[in-house]
């Protein structure tokens, strides 16, 4: 009999092939346990572990059996798990976890049901416990395998999608647990805990985009990302309490984005979360999109308008930790199933979580499964990979004798940085066209270099030492700049040893640190000069950037992820000016190739004039593939005026100011240069040319060879 069911094909892996565009419903034979546990010539043996562990599960169905099919009070032997899935999984290699373990609508024999699956291994005894059978935990056990893989399978007749369940586990140690399901595509909305039998069936329409998404993820190409926290990037005036769905942010979301310029939007971590102040990075549903703003195919929705306005979509991915709740991952089977046994590398400090077990096979295979999960049923084009430092280094927050060095006496995570490598090469191999991002905050040597090179692999590294010498540098008073000059200059000696993001995100505008705005000394119009300012510098810095939301209209209060972002401030003409300039940059950015072809090279970036302390004014070049398309840069960082101030460049000819954000329409003073500048024959700067220009006050000018 032929089952209706929804999956995603084998070719999805491939981002080339047709059937990345949409999930697809395919016909697929819903067969009994029997056929998937046929061993054939090409597929390896299960391995070496002891297949007598459990009691074997009966590898067909008995006549007496199909009679009761339509029973919801059976357990019906089925598999999804071939010997090969089995041998891949054990092994760690097994990338597609989420096709097999977890709950799938099947029908088997005419009858629709639920083939449920899950990873126990020290369990006793695992039944499924639901609304449909009033979470009895004695009515509906599940059969464990044979094979020593410590998976518990079964298929129960007539439930389907909506139905909510959890895992009941009698644990060896003698424990009754009650789990949500780790491979659940949806979770209840919290404070509720439980799995939801669901699908991820979608009929995109982003396909132009997957097709094409290479030339908006190239690191030659663009790259300037909006970080949302989406509870709060905006609330209904009458109901502030309640969120916006996935749905409705899509309306409102994607022609903002699309208005203020952004080539990317990333989301704070949308997997659930039981803890709604922990932003997200607590996640306990890695394979759900959080219920809280809907269900997943209206995520998909909100995903695939922004697709169709040609922008990229990031997600946040937190590998580094989960939390210790009762109901999750946490002594999941009675025992230190996901997480490390030793509280020495198994325990965080700073956010009172536990770490995965990077060593364990089967943990690894479940952490890659999830990144390509994103990847192959969202589409999401990249992966902010979160708190990369506390997985690298055995002493991360911790004391002497709060940890063990390594087997060569060093304080690095070797089984963590193993991880992260096989993690990329296996993210990139299956979707080439995508970026994986790492948040690192230590001179970790490549991070964003390939594996064979003996790198990590990731796609591009933050870059926290420029943002906190940045910040540090402007909440200086400009009287003072000279003294910190070389706190401004420093980024650009290390500034292509890695493939660098600029950051200024959300945890920078927390916890007293105060919103952008507050961080810029003076009065009120310096303030928002000196924030224009800095945001010019970090769009002409190289590197690729990334701006939260809030700080792209200088709204004066940190954030507050329990209220909406501050938007009626965007109405007065000072926090417009700054929204405007924003936009102008990133349509700058977008539309100079100087400042992003080469944005990870030093052949790139030129200083003109980077030692001139006394007038804090840094001079630079920005350079492309055409010389040509070069662009010269000047930072006044005091608000004094400069009138011709010379500056040497390196092309004779008329120089035409291309922006500066002292313009009135960014509420500046508006001194600029207002006609083409012709070069001198007057050596200055090391160069045979030179211009003779004005400098607005705490602001930049750029100028290119009309």
């Amino acid at each position: 009999m032929a089952k209706k069911t929804t999956i995603t094909s084998p070719e999805s892996a491939n981002p080339k092939s047709e059937k990345t565009a949409k999930a697809k419903v395919v016909t697929e034979k819903a067969a009994p346990a029997k056929v998937a546990r046929e061993k054939t010539a090409d597929k390896p043996k299960a391995g070496s572990k002891s297949v007598t562990a459990k009691k074997a599960v009966k590898p067909e169905i008995a006549a007496d059996e199909v009679a009761h099919l339509n029973d919801v009070r059976r357990v019906i032997p089925y598999s999804r798990f071939t010997d090969f899935d089995i041998a891949l999984f054990q092994s760690g290699k097994h990338y597609k976890l989420y096709d097999k373990l977890g709950s799938h609508v099947v029908e088997l024999n005419g009858v629709v049901g639920t083939y449920f699956a899950v990873w126990a291994p020290n369990a006793h005894y695992v039944s499924v416990i639901a609304n449909f059978n009033g979470w009895d935990k004695g009515s509906h056990p599940l059969y464990s395998r044979w094979d020593g893989s410590g998976i518990w399978e079964g298929y129960i007749p007539n439930v389907g999608n909506g139905e909510v369940y959890k895992y009941f586990i009698n644990s060896t140690t003698g424990e009754d647990l009650e789990k949500s399901d780790p491979f659940a595509l949806r979770w209840e909305v919290p404070p509720l805990t439980g799995s939801i039998v669901a699908d991820t069936f979608y009929e995109w329409k982003d396909a132009n985009w997957m097709a094409n998404r290479y030339q908006h993820n190239a690191l030659d190409k663009p790259y300037s990302v909006y970080e949302v926290h989406l509870g709060s990037w905006a609330r209904d005036f009458d109901r502030p309490d309640e969120f916006y769905n996935y749905e409705q942010l899509a309306e409102m979301l994607v022609p903002y984005v699309k208005y203020m310029g952004f080539t990317h939007v990333e989301f704070m971590p949308i997997m659930e979360h039981p803890f709604y102040p922990s932003w997200g990075y607590q996640v306990s549903g890695y394979y759900a999109a959080s219920s809280r703003y809907g269900t997943p195919q209206q995520l998909m929705y909100l995903i695939e308008r922004f697709h169709q306005e040609g922008i990229g979509v990031i997600l946040d991915w937190v590998p580094s930790h989960f939390p210790g709740d009762a109901m999750a991952l946490y002594k999941f089977d009675g025992t230190h199933l996901y997480e490390h046994a030793d509280t020495r590398k198994g325990f965080h400090p700073d956010w009172k979580s536990y770490i995965f077990n990077y060593g364990r096979n089967e943990v690894r295979a479940f952490l890659i499964s999830n990144a390509i999960f994103w990847l192959d049923r969202y589409h999401v084009d990249g992966l902010r990979v979160d708190a990369v430092a506390s997985m690298l280094y055995l002493d991360y927050s911790r004391n002497v004798g709060e940890w063990e060095p390594n087997v060569f006496g060093g304080n690095e995570n070797l089984e963590a940085i193993s991880f992260l490598k096989e993690f990329n090469e296996a993210v990139y191999s299956h979707f080439p066209d995508i970026q994986t991002i790492a948040e690192e905050s230590t001179s970790f040597t490549g991070v964003s270099r390939p594996v064979f090179v003996g790198g990590l692999g990731f796609g591009m590294k933050w870059m926290m030492g420029w943002m906190h010498d940045t910040l540090k540098y402007f909440s200086e008073d400009p009287i003072n700049r000279k003294y910190h000059h070389n706190v401004l200059t420093f980024s650009l000696i290390y500034a292509f040893t890695e493939n660098f993001m600029l950051p200024f995100s959300h945890d920078e505008v927390v916890y007293g640190k105060g919103a952008m705005l507050r961080k810029m000394p003076g009065d009120e119009w310096q303030q928002f000069a000196n924030l224009r300012l800095c945001y010019s510098y970090m769009f002409t810095h190289p590197g690729a950037k990334l701006l939260f939301m809030g700080c792209e209209f200088g709204q004066g209060d940190e954030w507050n992820f329990q209220t909406a972002l501050q938007w009626h401030v965007t109405e007065y003409p000072n926090h417009k000016g700054i929204s405007e300039t924003v936009r102008a940059l990133n349509q700058l950015y977008k539309s100079e190739p100087a400042l992003y072809e080469k944005a990870f090279s030093p052949e790139g970036f030129e200083w003109i004039d980077g030692g001139n302390v006394d007038d804090s004014v840094v001079v630079y070049l920005r350079k492309g593939n055409n010389p040509k398309n070069d662009l010269l840069v000047v930072l006044n960082m005091t608000p004094v005026v400069r009138e011709g101030y010379r500056i040497g460049v390196p092309t004779a000819g008329d120089w035409q100011e291309i922006f500066n954000s002292d313009a009135v329409g960014y509420w500046g003073s508006g001194v600029n240069n207002n006609k083409p500048v012709i070069s001198e024959k007057v050596s200055w700067h090391g160069k045979s040319n030179s211009i003779n220009i004005t400098l607005p006050p705490l602001a930049a000018t750029v100028f290119k060879l009309k």
